[in-house]
């Protein structure tokens, strides 16, 4: 089997709601675009990733993808995903990660549908659903967090994470109200957004550690390594950190070496693909710690953080991030959570998911080839 073509088509994505997430974040503009990635074999068997999100549109990533990805994979086997994902690293500094993610989760889609099963059975099943948690936006008042995140533990949801305004008074208040609002036993994280100075950040992690919180997510810059050194040295709550440390894969050695989070994380988007996520998760279960997988930036990419998760062990949450209007597009049936707060397998062949491709035609603004 060979790689006969590869093709990006880039469509609309728009009426997304004006919402931000923190300080670095950015805020939605009401428009984006995303890319549906296609990789076409002599054999009929096709495999695709979506590029982009509704913050950073697919024509951040995707000249570099067609320039100086495409020809690594033109004419290859697209099973020999770890020679092909060794090749496309080497491209790192002339594009992207999210660029490189795409290329891999499209490889990987191809691999499922090959050997007729789900990716994550080819990963080496683990279980068939996982536990998810709500992600909010950053909320107008205290009262607003309090009132969202007793709506989804009333759902059934298994723990809800903040989005603070990211001043750190204000945060500690926030973080107070929606302890009161869902009592001691329930779920809560607290995700700074890296936007802190280090006493900042002390402040905040004692406070939540009092509260009970589960852990305490980008305090710090993503590259202050010495202060997160420092902090996690000051404060028992789990820290974590990583998720847009500089560098791929082997960015999260000094994180180890360090001693400076409590886990690692990431996703197929900001690091690098399937291929690169399951090497964090085997080197963080190395040291006995968790991979907790972030959110994807699109509906393809979560499903692929998916097949993950349920292929190793050391993961304890699936990540929504609210609003669904923000978040989800380009799939006929995207992932829902049950009642009982799980998000469960796909069962067809590859990534298992239905495309609308229909949709993407309607919506269609160029295609690179």
């Amino acid at each position: 089997m060979k790689i006969t073509e590869v093709t990006l088509t880039l469509f609309a994505w728009e009426d997304i709601p004006a919402i931000g997430y923190g300080r670095h974040t950015g805020q939605l503009t009401g428009t984006s675009e995303l890319g549906l990635l296609r990789l076409q074999t002599d054999e009929g068997v096709e495999g695709h990733a979506f590029l982009g999100s509704a913050i950073r549109g697919a024509k951040n990533d995707a000249e570099s993808l067609i320039r100086s990805l495409k020809p690594i994979v033109m004419g290859q086997d697209p099973l020999e995903r770890e020679r092909l994902y060794q090749a496309l690293w080497q491209r790192n500094r002339q594009t992207t990660l999210r660029a490189i993610g795409a290329v891999d989760v499209a490889l990987w889609d191809i691999c499922g549908k090959v050997a007729a099963l789900p990716i994550y059975r080819l990963l080496g099943a683990y279980r068939t659903c996982v536990p998810a948690y709500a992600s909010s936006v950053v909320l107008p008042s205290k009262a607003a967090y309090a009132e969202q995140a007793a709506e989804f533990k009333a759902k059934g949801w298994r723990g809800y994470k903040i989005h603070p305004p990211t001043q750190w008074q204000e945060d500690i208040a926030v973080c107070q109200a929606v302890r009161e609002a869902v009592g001691d036993d329930y779920t809560i994280m607290l995700d700074s957004t890296w936007s802190y100075r280090y006493e900042e950040a002390l402040r905040v992690g004692r406070a939540i550690e009092a509260l009970g919180f589960y852990w305490y997510e980008d305090p710090l810059a993503d590259d202050d390594i010495y202060n997160y050194v420092k902090l996690r040295q000051k404060l028992d709550i789990p820290i974590l950190a990583t998720e847009y440390s500089p560098g791929g894969f082997q960015a999260y050695a000094p994180w180890l070496m360090l001693q400076a989070t409590d886990f690692l994380r990431g996703d197929v988007a900001v690091k690098g693909g399937i291929t690169a996520l399951m090497k964090t998760a085997h080197l963080a279960e190395a040291f006995h710690m968790n991979l907790e997988v972030h959110h994807g930036g699109n509906s393809l990419n979560n499903v692929a953080n998916l097949h993950v998760m349920l292929a190793i062990k050391n993961c304890e949450f699936f990540e929504v991030l609210l609003p669904d209007e923000a978040q989800k597009y380009g799939l006929v049936e995207d992932i829902s959570v049950d009642g009982e707060g799980q998000v469960h397998a796909p069962a067809a062949p590859g990534l298992g998911a239905n495309i609308d491709f229909d949709l993407i035609k309607r919506k269609r603004l160029a295609v690179l080839t």
